[in-house]
Order: structure tokens, then sequence, then C-alpha cells
């Protein structure tokens, strides 16, 4: 997997709304109803993150979960990065 551009990045965030390119990741932080949900999400994000073999930094306090994605292996974001953010849309989009 290739490492993209910082222009690649940029390009690609305009797609996705609320994400931030940040020291090396690419960032955003949703607030859920309470952490019973924050904990549900996560648990959802957890499946799809293991069968892309892509895992998430992130934290959770309470009702609010920040995630940054980068590739470790290459040292940067790459197309992998991208498609667990629009995964992570998608299940938090479905609730």
């Amino acid at each position: 997997m290739d490492k993209l551009t910082a222009a690649e990045i940029k390009a690609r965030l305009k797609n996705l709304d609320g994400w931030t390119y940040d020291n090396g990741s690419i960032c955003k932080s949703f607030v859920f109803k309470d952490f019973k949900e924050a904990f549900s999400m996560m648990t959802h994000i957890a499946f799809v993150a293991e069968q892309q073999n892509h895992h998430p930094n992130w934290e959770n306090v309470y009702n609010q979960l920040t995630i940054k994605l980068n590739t470790h292996d290459v040292g940067g974001i790459t197309q992998n990065d991208f498609d667990l953010a629009n995964a992570i849309e998608q299940i938090v989009a479905k609730g």
C-alpha cells in the first residue's frame, strides 16, 4: 500500500465530513447519547477494523469517541485509512 501525498489526503478528506488531518493521522471525534451507545459503536467498529486488518487509535471518554487513523507500516496515510474511515461513517450513520 502506497503512502498518500498531502494533496491526495486533502482531496480525499473533502469526501469525509468532519474528518481532519492532524499530526500524521486522519481524525474525527463523535459524540453519542451516553457511554453505552459510544461503547456499542466502538464494538461495531472493532469488528470491521479486524475484518480489514486495520486498527484505529482511539480514545473514549464517556459519550465521546475520538478516532485517529494512519498506517504504521508506511509511516503515513494510505487508502486503507480512508476505507476504514468510510466504514466507520457507515456504522455511525446506521446507529
